[in-house]
């Protein structure tokens, strides 16, 4: 059965998460002089980036808040060298979090392809949505930013309803959303198999990994992977 819907993740499977965010991380560095802290925006990225990772996947298994997660991002890297008390090192990473999201959502770079397989998605008269463990107070701005607003019919996100992928509580919803309950008629596109494509078929959605380290379009135990978005054209023709 064809699929209606295709549900595409946001952060590197649209939105070239890794560039902008280090981007991000250049500005802000410069913009509240953080050599006060760091040698380097590269020590300063190389630190920060490390505790991320595993502040996101606590996240997603929902170990965590997501307020607990935007403030101790910054709040970690910075303790170290901070000689203020534990208050004002919140405040000041609380701070950091909302400069940081701002700088994020202005940059435009995309995934290649991203363009492309959305025009050929709306050119092929199928629906398109933004499913996405991300914070509403940016996603949206991406999408906006970047150009991609006109061809998204649909954007649910975590926050919508306070559970992450791979919950399957997300994909329920997002169908229910898109008025279309029947799973074999949704395919989700990208990049963590742990989160978008466990959740996918957990939820009897056909899944689709974007995995640059590949070669050619291929299919193993059931999952679609491509190594670039353009190779989509082809299997929604």
């Amino acid at each position: 059965m064809k699929s209606e819907w295709i549900w595409f993740d946001l952060d590197d499977t649209l939105f070239d998460f890794k560039a902008n965010s280090r981007t991000a991380h250049d500005i802000i560095f410069k913009e509240c002089r953080l050599d006060r802290f760091y040698e380097s925006p590269d020590k300063w990225f190389e630190v920060y980036e490390v505790h991320n990772l595993k502040l996101w996947a606590q996240y997603s298994r929902a170990e965590i808040t997501q307020e607990f997660l935007r403030a101790d991002r910054f709040a970690t890297p910075l303790r170290q060298h901070w000689n203020g008390d534990e208050d004002s090192l919140q405040k000041y990473s609380i701070e950091l979090d909302k400069l940081y999201l701002t700088r994020l959502a202005e940059q435009p770079l995309l995934i290649d392809g991203a363009i492309e397989i959305l025009k050929h998605l709306r050119a092929h008269e199928y629906n398109i949505g933004i499913l996405s463990n991300g914070f509403k107070g940016v996603q949206h701005r991406k999408i906006e930013n970047t150009g991609m607003a006109p061809y998204i019919d649909l954007i649910v996100l975590s926050d919508d309803i306070g559970v992450n992928k791979p919950n399957p509580e997300i994909y329920r919803y997002a169908m229910s959303q898109s008025g279309i309950t029947d799973p074999k008629r949704h395919t989700m596109v990208g990049d963590n198999m742990t989160t978008d494509i466990a959740g996918a078929i957990a939820s009897g959605w056909q899944a689709i990994l974007l995995d640059p380290n590949e070669n050619e379009l291929k299919t193993d135990n059931g999952i679609t992977i491509t190594p670039h978005l353009k190779f989509l054209c082809n299997v929604f023709s």
